[in-house]
């Protein structure tokens, strides 16, 4: 059974199914200082060792067996789906990547031919980024014109997969309540190595692929744009307990596992 986006400390200590644009880069290198004593040098996507993923194909085995053996402690993070989908317009739209490029190579140009984005110099940030928010709808309603993207299909959907094949969550949190959330994980594995959660830093990688966010988030979602999100991320807020209004804020209610479970199992 196939796991994609799940990792595992090479201790074996903890697995994690990373939820794209919900702190994994962090957590990926909190996870790889807690064996190793140190943070991968670089973007922890990029590590080929030093960690066990799932992309990796000596680790498979290794992490189906942790999955559906069920005796290691599995957890993932969860985002505000308001500011996931603008923190994915900012980085992988209006931004240019690592590699000096647009993401997705002819991705950009096509939302400018076929939705009017506009992501040149000083552009109508709310204009453009309505207008991306209905690429977003299409990719993931009809799976038209593409299917959708990692970085804005629901975090639902990427959690989902780890339990439709015999896996179980021991805790899931929310990154508004980072410190938190890691720290139960922490608190709840053996480590090789401590880790001060107060003083790590935080790895953005995509903190300056882009134009900064330049208006309060509730200035980019009208009537229209929030009836969009509740539409297309609707389990992500009733599973995860947001708010269904534009805020940047945590949960208003306690996640609860064996609710995520049984629904994200069907």
């Amino acid at each position: 059974m196939p796991y994609p986006g799940t990792w595992m400390t090479q201790s074996g200590s903890v697995v994690y199914r990373v939820v794209p644009k919900c702190a994994c880069s962090t957590i990926g290198q909190i996870m790889y200082y807690s064996d190793h004593g140190e943070f991968f040098d670089g973007d922890i996507h990029d590590a080929k060792d030093g960690i066990h993923k799932w992309a990796l194909e000596a680790s498979q085995p290794l992490l189906e067996k942790a999955v559906t053996d069920r005796e290691i402690y599995a957890f993932t993070a969860v985002r505000n789906p308001y500011t996931r989908v603008l923190s994915s317009f900012f980085d992988k739209i209006a931004g240019i990547q690592r590699n000096g490029k647009r993401y997705r190579g002819n991705l950009v140009p096509m939302l400018t031919k076929r939705y009017g984005v506009d992501v040149e110099g000083d552009f109508d940030q709310v204009k453009s980024f309505r207008r991306f928010l209905l690429f977003v709808r299409d990719t993931i309603r009809f799976r038209k014109p593409m299917d959708p993207d990692i970085h804005w299909s629901a975090c639902a959907g990427h959690a989902s997969t780890m339990v439709r094949n015999g896996g179980r969550y021991s805790h899931i949190f929310p990154i508004e309540r980072f410190n938190d959330g890691m720290r139960v994980v922490l608190d709840n594995i053996d480590v090789a190595h401590p880790v001060d959660l107060d003083s790590i830093p935080r790895f953005n990688e995509s903190a300056d692929h882009g134009p900064k966010q330049a208006f309060p988030i509730e200035d980019y979602f009208d009537d229209l744009s929030n009836y969009i999100m509740q539409d297309i991320y609707r389990r992500d807020f009733n599973l995860f307990k947001y708010a269904k209004e534009p805020n940047r804020n945590p949960p208003v209610k306690e996640i609860d596992l064996d609710e995520v479970h049984a629904r994200l199992a069907k």
